[in-house]
């Protein structure tokens, strides 16, 4: 008999201030995926439409009972959703909840993971507890702002610091603080995307990022990325507008490299992952000149356009990305 070609959702979308980052996402995906072995469908989410995108540009509803649409007549249902939604509700568990109940296996984590690492507040007291090296830092939500005054978090956290939404991504909301008098104005950034802010001590060293996947037959973490900018952190423009220079395998030690692969794979055990994952780091010194891995952020939908660190790190690991991706969801079978 012959073997029908699985039905792959590209979930991409959401509702988050990362839409049009999740589409280009999207898009990349798109063009890795292998076309001989799957039907590959773009589907785009926001709100309450859900959409597939056809091969000829129309698009259909998709039926949310189960995660189906028809097509000249015929019902489709998926067999697969690759999701890279990147914010709500595809990183904080909310979509990861809706096909367990439909049950579609899916790309990323499961509904407590994604909810865990959506949270970076919550994601970076979890991780401290198993030794996890994280910068101090303090939660603040909507209407608490008289809770610490500017002299008391200057005095636990030091200038400069980092203001950002506890719950976004892209670097949207987030502000460089380099003095006391700019905390209340960060803090209302912050408050525009969300209703928690996290406010975090400055580390000074290499930035990198790196990404890994695990299967029930291997475990592979990617070379790391080393990101320089100029600007006064790495943020939207220098994630997406071409301001910053990403350096694949980092320029980095032997032995920290080894260090931060470890870390990588350490982390992703103890979130018990699923699918591609990106944890962002800074290499900071120790009093003796050592350096420390320290871990910024988990990413549970990293970016995959053509140009995003996960594309290039496979490429440096002399890996296909149509393969890897191929691994991942055969995985799940």
């Amino acid at each position: 008999m012959k073997n029908l070609k699985r039905n792959i959702a590209i979930v991409c979308g959401g509702d988050s201030s990362e839409y049009d980052v999740s589409l280009r996402s999207a898009q990349g995906l798109y063009s890795f995926f292998d076309k001989e072995r799957y039907h590959v469908f773009i589907v785009t989410i926001r709100g309450l439409d859900w959409n597939v995108c056809l091969e000829d540009g129309s698009t259909v509803k998709v039926d949310r009972n189960d995660f189906s649409f028809v097509h000249n007549g015929k019902s489709i249902i998926f067999d697969y959703a690759y999701i890279t939604i990147h914010g709500t509700p595809g990183e904080n568990g909310i979509i990861q909840g809706y096909f367990e109940l439909v049950d579609i296996p899916y790309s990323t984590s499961g509904v407590l993971v994604e909810a865990l690492t959506f949270n970076k507040f919550v994601l970076n007291r979890y991780l401290a507890s198993f030794g996890v090296k994280v910068a101090k830092s303090i939660l603040l939500r909507r209407g608490e702002e008289s809770k610490l005054s500017e002299q008391e978090i200057e005095a636990q956290l030091g200038m400069p610091c980092f203001v950002k939404p506890v719950a976004d991504g892209s670097s949207f909301g987030v502000t460089k603080v380099k003095n006391s008098d700019q905390l209340a104005p960060a803090l209302r950034v912050a408050f525009m995307q969300n209703e928690a802010a996290m406010i975090e001590s400055y580390m000074k060293g290499v930035e990198l990022s790196i990404g890994c996947y695990k299967t029930s037959e291997k475990a592979v973490v990617f070379p790391a990325t080393e990101v320089v900018t100029s600007n006064e952190f790495f943020d939207y423009d220098a994630k997406y507008n071409g301001q910053v220079q990403e350096i694949t395998p980092a320029r980095i030690a032997d032995d920290t490299a080894k260090k931060v692969a470890e870390e990588t794979s350490k982390i992703y055990d103890i979130l018990h992952c699923n699918g591609i994952i990106r944890i962002d780091y800074i290499i900071t010194k120790d009093e003796q000149g050592n350096d420390v891995v320290n871990m910024l952020e988990v990413n549970t939908t990293p970016g995959m356009t053509a140009t995003s660190f996960i594309p290039q790190q496979v490429r440096a690991a002399g890996l296909d990305i149509t393969e890897v991706l191929t691994e991942i969801v055969e995985n799940q079978f």
